[in-house]
């Protein structure tokens, strides 16, 4: 990947507009980049649609990588052998729901699961290494947070609603907060807009131009910016103009409404692989989806033009010119992020793709983040709303991570896996007299699972499974 795009992707440096295009196309699903591609050939006469998707060469995307051992190819994707996809005789172009289910429905007529902001908040807050006590204080601000990811509510109102389950002091309350102030999207949490500015400017290197000024002027004086202007704002704190002027870009070039980024999708919104995980010869591998490879190319027509033109001609062809090259640099940059994540996530986690959720380990942001080596909060864009089609059905990559619990052999099983074992021990239970959650939690715990009855009780409703009293069968 080049420097400059590694950076914006994994460390997030000087914020140009450029970059920020670069960070948003990543977090998009494959509906949204299809729906900003045309827009941007729409605008944009030097970008033109291709008969094909530009080849792993051409666009020097890394479109196909396989596990641990396995060297990348450069040659256009392929569709994985029927073979190596399944071993049940049914085409892999068919298997397109869970692997235990019979709905053969093509791929364009899934529907999309909603992921709102608080969704998106809760799913890191279980990801992250933190108590039950202080989890449940975390899901208590969480709720509070609004749909532009503000905390409104005063933290004693929220320690007031608190009081009745859990007793909390205004310290712990800030303290939680102030972890959830880490998650993605950055500066989400913040009660004020100087908050959320100073959150955003924190993730930015301290060589950041600007970076410090920034700070100092979100902690107050950027509220009389619209009266007094740039200069008069200069004036007034006796600064030099040319710095306050770096320092007011830099301001204006963060999200004022980081909750926004992460919005509901529609309830009609269809399910399109992002990328495909298949079988070759004992490994994994993993490839950009058709519809994820580069669809775009620059006009060469146009391009051919430029060299003959002058004056504002010349100006305007310029101007769109740049703008393509960056678009697609960026496109680049999206494909070699999620072929990154997704190497890890298949190196991890090859037992849940050969046996499912009960073999699904414990993986964080955090662990894959530092082995791909991006900040955890571009892992997050890099898998919010994406889908991967395996063998096992079209899954979110969300699915490859989960929260662990400690087992009596000193290893850890994951949540997910606890709820599978749970799912399968519901199954076999005599429906005369069903399992409780007391009796589930004695089960787990001879496995070598210490699961309170409570936390089984938890799992059994997350998964929709009704009280032993209610599974009760006489018949």
């Amino acid at each position: 990947m080049k420097p400059r795009l590694q950076a914006a992707l994994g460390q997030q440096l000087v914020m140009t507009p450029q970059l920020r295009q670069a960070i948003r196309l990543l977090q998009l699903s494959a509906i949204e980049l299809e729906a900003e591609l045309a827009a941007a050939v729409e605008s944009n006469p030097l970008l033109d649609w291709t008969e094909t998707a530009i080849s792993v060469a051409d666009a020097g995307i890394n479109g196909e990588s396989g596990g641990e051992g396995a060297a990348s190819s450069a040659e256009p994707e392929h569709l994985p052998p029927e073979a190596e996809w399944n071993t049940d005789g049914e085409p892999w172009y068919e298997r397109l729901g869970p692997a235990d289910s019979d709905d053969e429905t093509p791929i364009a007529e899934q529907v999309a699961e909603s992921d709102t902001l608080h969704d998106h908040l809760l799913w890191q807050l279980h990801l992250s290494p933190l108590s039950a006590r202080d989890r449940s204080i975390g899901v208590a601000l969480i709720e509070s947070i609004d749909d532009d990811g503000y905390l409104r509510e005063p933290l004693e109102s929220i320690a007031a609603t608190l009081a009745s389950t859990l007793e909390c002091s205004l310290e712990e309350l800030t303290t939680v907060l102030h972890q959830i102030q880490q998650f993605d999207p950055v500066g989400v949490g913040a009660r004020s807009l100087g908050e959320c500015l100073r959150l955003q400017l924190a993730q930015l290197p301290a060589e950041t131009p600007g970076r410090a000024l920034a700070h100092q002027l979100a902690n107050g004086p950027l509220e009389r910016l619209p009266r007094v202007g740039v200069a008069g704002l200069a004036a007034e704190l006796k600064l030099d103009l040319g710095e306050a002027e770096t320092a007011v870009q830099l301001l204006r070039s963060l999200d004022p409404r980081p909750g926004a980024q992460i919005g509901a999708i529609a309830s009609d919104t269809y399910i399109a692989p992002d990328v495909v995980i298949w079988r070759q010869h004992g490994l994994w591998r993993v490839a950009l989806a058709d519809g994820m490879r580069p669809r775009i190319s620059i006009h060469r027509g146009y391009e051919n033009m430029l060299r003959h033109a002058s004056g504002a001609d010349a100006s305007y062809l310029r101007g769109h010119l740049q703008e393509a090259r960056w678009l697609l640099k960026s496109l680049e940059a999206r494909g070699e992020t999620l072929i990154k994540v997704a190497r890890c996530l298949i190196k991890q986690q090859a037992a849940f793709l050969e046996f499912g959720d009960s073999a699904l380990r414990p993986l964080t942001l955090r662990e894959v983040a530092a082995e791909v080596g991006l900040h955890e909060s571009t892992v997050s864009r890099a898998i919010a709303r994406k889908y991967a089609r395996t063998p096992r059905g079209t899954v979110p990559l969300r699915a490859f991570f989960a929260s662990g619990i400690e087992t009596g052999t000193g290893g850890e099983a994951s949540s997910t896996a606890i709820q599978a074992m749970i799912r399968r021990l519901i199954e076999a239970e005599n429906p005369r007299k069903p399992l409780s959650d007391a009796r589930l939690a004695e089960t787990l715990k001879a496995t070598g699972v210490p699961v309170a009855r409570r936390t089984v009780a938890k799992y059994r409703e997350a998964m929709s499974i009704p009280s032993s009293q209610d599974r009760v069968r006489i018949g």
